[in-house]
């Protein structure tokens, strides 16, 4: 998969996110202008920095396309990865921190619920658009399962702008239902503290999803390597080569969801002359490109198994890389 490709399965989830949380969070609002619901007011909160999220990982989707440049050499991937960091801050500081503060001023302040079923008109219509975004959501990450568990696939993604319009899709939906909840035992019993609790759940709800969002984003940004068997895989194709005696260090590093940087240390037989090296190693690269694409970046170190007995031409210093 390229990283263009990458960044077409994510933007439509993207779009479809920002389009429908614009929406929602003007309707919610106008609803608990009109109820007095916390958990409306919450709700808002909620869908307004969703709506804002949305825009952010457009623009990291965006800023990450650009290629090298000198100051750059191995391309602005990580960008993706440095917003979908501040998403992760937005969700918990501003939609969670926002929602609990609104939840507890309602708990010292309590509102009867008017007109409730406005709250349950609101809420049903936000459910489908909601489902909807998921919907769109969740099939683009289907396309990446692989045959793994969802929880694994999550783990093992690269590309946390799907995992963060996911994360944010479920956390509405979740949110939708504690609302929903809320407003309804708030005007069943006739007890304004059900509405207001209902706004600290959501909000605590948002909590949760701005941590693990972080947890997830956080190691991608530091540096984090292909999935074992990949790289087993990598030396598995090197050691297919004959010229190559054993394979030593290998590290590879994802600076975006398709684009990898890898350094190999090959060792080659002592009979090898240079020119034989050389041909073996672009064979090596061939290999290796042809079978991982995301390998944008292959140094390929050569070194000799022992010092042969005659004297010769050396064999080529390791760091040689093509893009």
């Amino acid at each position: 998969m390229s990283t263009r490709r990458a960044h077409t399965e994510s933007t439509p989830a993207a779009l479809a996110a920002l389009s429908g949380n614009l929406a929602i969070a003007c309707v919610k609002f106008v609803a608990a202008g009109v109820t007095g619901s916390s958990a409306m007011i919450a709700e808002g909160i909620h869908s307004l920095v969703d709506t804002g999220n949305g825009a952010l990982i457009l623009i990291g989707l965006r800023r990450s396309r650009r290629g090298p440049d000198p100051r750059h050499p191995f391309g602005h991937g990580k960008e993706l990865y440095f917003w979908t960091v501040v998403v992760a801050v937005m969700v918990f500081a501003v939609g969670g921190g926002m929602s609990v503060y609104e939840g507890i001023l309602h708990l010292l302040h309590p509102r009867v619920i008017e007109n409730a079923r406005w709250n349950y008109l609101v809420l049903g219509a936000a459910a489908l658009i909601e489902g909807a975004s998921w919907i769109v959501a969740a099939r683009q990450f289907a396309k990446r399962l692989d045959g793994q568990g969802i929880w694994t696939a999550i783990r093992r993604s690269k590309d946390p702008s799907l995992v963060a319009i996911l994360f944010e899709d479920s956390a509405a939906l979740l949110g939708l239902l504690v609302a929903a909840l809320g407003v309804f035992l708030g005007s069943w019993l006739d007890n304004p503290y059900f509405d207001g609790s209902a706004s600290i759940v959501i909000g605590l709800i948002l909590m949760m999803v701005g941590v693990l969002l972080a947890r997830e984003t956080l190691s991608l940004l530091v540096g984090e390597s292909p999935p074992p068997e990949t790289m087993a895989s990598l030396r598995k194709m090197a050691l297919a080569e004959p010229a190559v005696a054993r394979v030593g260090q290998a590290m590879a590093v994802h600076f975006g969801p398709e684009e990898v940087a890898l350094n190999l240390e090959l060792f080659f037989r002592p009979d090898q002359s240079m020119s034989e090296v050389a041909a073996a190693i672009d064979r090596v690269e061939r290999r290796i490109r042809a079978a991982h694409p995301e390998m944008r970046y292959v140094f390929l170190g050569a070194e000799a198994l022992s010092e042969p007995a005659r004297a010769g031409p050396q064999l080529p210093e390791p760091g040689r890389a093509r893009q």
